[in-house]
């Protein structure tokens, strides 16, 4: 009897791999592991309508979902280590799963700043757990320090917004987002959330933080001396690739230097017979020839299709892909279609003080467009980045 296609990661790029196997004609076994108690839930909202108690529940698929699709969903079920010779993995109560093919899917961790003090008030998001008890500290919060202004950092500086809650964002970079949209576009959304009334403070950094009698965090110092009032914070300084499991198995990873993660071909196999990777762990080669991991919500369905039909031996869908990412923040959808980079150069082509758009190239060809409440402005330039037209073609035409 063949041994079962095993997933390990029951997030966003674990579910759609086992939808596309099954969509791509799989019938045997299929097992999809997860470490959390519970169902396979949507992460982007926890930062948004959760955390502000618009929603309560993110779930991608109930539990009939899996009774009907024959997938063996087992929660509460983390894997600690894999053996690439024997095509087992070993789980956390030490008991074993043979795999005829395995599906690493294990996502991410947040990054903690080294130094701080286990205080209660001090969080990290990352899961439904996270987002939980964050937003049950909010009922009683008035000041919130949020530390990073990424995505995260930025979606919840809006939302704690949306709660009457005083914000000071502190970022070390010069601009919110500098190192993923560049200073220019990090400028605009610098402006937003001042107008919003967040107290961006740039250029600094978390030093120390002070807590009460209880052990519960009531300040911070930051990296240039200033000293903030805080009821809660939020350290959102990224996240690391869940991959220390791997250890001594053998699977190749990427440097941690370049971002880390499981490295893997274009369409997810990695350096060991019979072992994929997939989502926001893994390092799949682009067409540069450089592997590199995507944290985008839309790439992990996208890798999902991919992997599954090589994974089958059938055909991959043959359409140039043309990466898609957005942010929520206040009444304003952020989205960015192809590879924007802080390096390319940037044009700001249009601007009313709140909705904008720019443009993104690189060698003069178009690489990617960032739009601030301009979501068709955004999404007719598809066909345009995929083609690399010349961005002066794009100007010219107006």
């Amino acid at each position: 009897m063949t041994a079962p296609i095993v997933i390990v990661g029951a997030g966003l790029a674990g579910l759609r791999t086992a939808e596309e196997l099954r969509r791509a004609g799989y019938a045997g076994e299929l097992i999809l592991l997860g470490d959390e108690p519970r169902l396979p839930y949507d992460r982007p909202p926890l930062s948004k309508q959760f955390v502000r108690g618009e929603t309560d529940d993110t779930t991608l698929r109930p539990r009939e979902f899996f009774t009907d699709k024959q997938i063996d969903l087992r929660l509460n079920t983390a894997a600690v280590a894999v053996d690439t010779e024997t095509r087992s993995v070993r789980l956390v109560d030490d008991s074993t799963v043979d795999y005829d093919q395995l599906v690493i899917a294990t996502g991410l961790r947040p990054r903690r700043l080294p130094g701080l003090p286990d205080a209660h008030g001090v969080h990290v998001l990352r899961g439904h757990a996270d987002a939980a008890t964050l937003r049950a500290e909010l009922a009683d919060a008035g000041t919130a320090l949020v530390v990073g202004a990424g995505f995260i950092g930025c979606e919840l500086a809006a939302s704690f917004r949306a709660r009457d809650i005083a914000v000071v964002l502190i970022e070390p970079q010069p601009t919110p987002l500098a190192s993923v949209l560049g200073e220019q576009v990090g400028a605009l959304v610098a402006r937003m959330h001042r107008e919003e009334g967040v107290d961006l403070r740039c250029g600094t950094c978390l030093d120390t933080v002070r807590t009460d009698d209880a052990g519960r965090v009531c300040a911070a110092k930051l990296s240039d001396g200033a000293e903030i009032v805080a009821d809660l914070i939020v350290i959102g300084v990224g996240s690391r690739p869940v991959t220390e499991w791997l250890t001594d198995s053998g699977i190749a990873l990427a440097d941690p230097s370049v971002g880390g993660g499981i490295l893997a071909d274009e369409v997810g196999r990695t350096s060991a017979d019979g072992v994929w990777a997939v989502g926001d762990v893994a390092a799949w080669r682009h067409d540069t020839g450089l592997c590199k991991r995507v944290e985008h919500w839309t790439n992990a369905g996208e890798q999902a299709k991919l992997l599954a039909c090589a994974l089958l031996g059938a055909e991959p869908p043959t359409a140039a892909r043309v990466p898609y990412f957005w942010s929520d923040q206040y009444d304003v959808k952020l989205q960015a279609l192809g590879t924007p980079n802080a390096a390319d150069d940037v044009r700001i082509v249009s601007d009313d003080g709140r909705k904008f758009l720019a443009y993104y190239s690189r060698g003069g060809a178009l690489t990617g467009v960032v739009g601030a409440g301009m979501t068709a402005q955004v999404m007719k330039a598809r066909a345009k980045i995929a083609a690399s037209v010349p961005v002066t073609d794009l100007l010219t035409s107006g």
